[in-house]
């Protein structure tokens, strides 16, 4: 098939160059405990729906404690204690802002990685093209490069002085 032609399936599903594309609109009731398993086609419309469930929990999750974080820090009473305790205080705010960063900077790569899904390149190499394997994603559902690719990548920036 070439790259104009796409195949539309049921439910909104898209194939192109034997690669599923899966509509965020698009609705696939997994069976209860589905597990993506090597047997099966690679990113098939299941897969993609379990690492799109996956990623999009996991943006809740992280939205839902970026937001308590904010209550939390509204609530505080900014003038209560000594020094030393203000100094805590500060300390643990800081610390918290910067979680609320490294989670902004996660959800962005979780967005990314949902648009993938949509688009039909999720769980493929952006370097090489390869599959990044099921596994891999299952650990870091946001991994945009294959182990091999990720390893050269490290290598090279030890080399920079990254």
């Amino acid at each position: 098939m070439n790259k104009s032609a796409a195949k539309k399936l049921d439910n909104g599903i898209t194939r192109e160059d034997g690669r599923y594309a899966l509509p965020s609109t698009s609705i696939i009731n997994l069976p209860k405990g589905y597990h993506p398993s090597s047997a099966e086609e690679y990113m098939n419309p299941m897969h993609l729906a379990y690492f799109r469930n996956k990623l999009r929990d996991w943006r809740d999750q992280l939205v839902e404690e970026s937001r308590q974080t904010m209550d939390n820090l509204r609530e505080e009473v900014r003038d209560v204690g000594d020094e030393a305790e203000r100094a805590t205080r500060e300390t643990e705010n800081s610390l918290e802002l910067r979680t609320r960063d490294r989670y902004r900077k996660l959800i962005s790569k979780i967005d990314k990685a949902l648009r993938r899904i949509e688009e039909g390149s999720y769980g493929f190499c952006e370097e090489t093209d390869e599959e990044i394997g099921i596994d891999r994603l299952d650990a870091r559902p946001i991994a945009t490069l294959s182990l091999d690719a990720q390893e050269r990548r490290e290598h090279l920036q030890k080399q920079m002085g990254d």
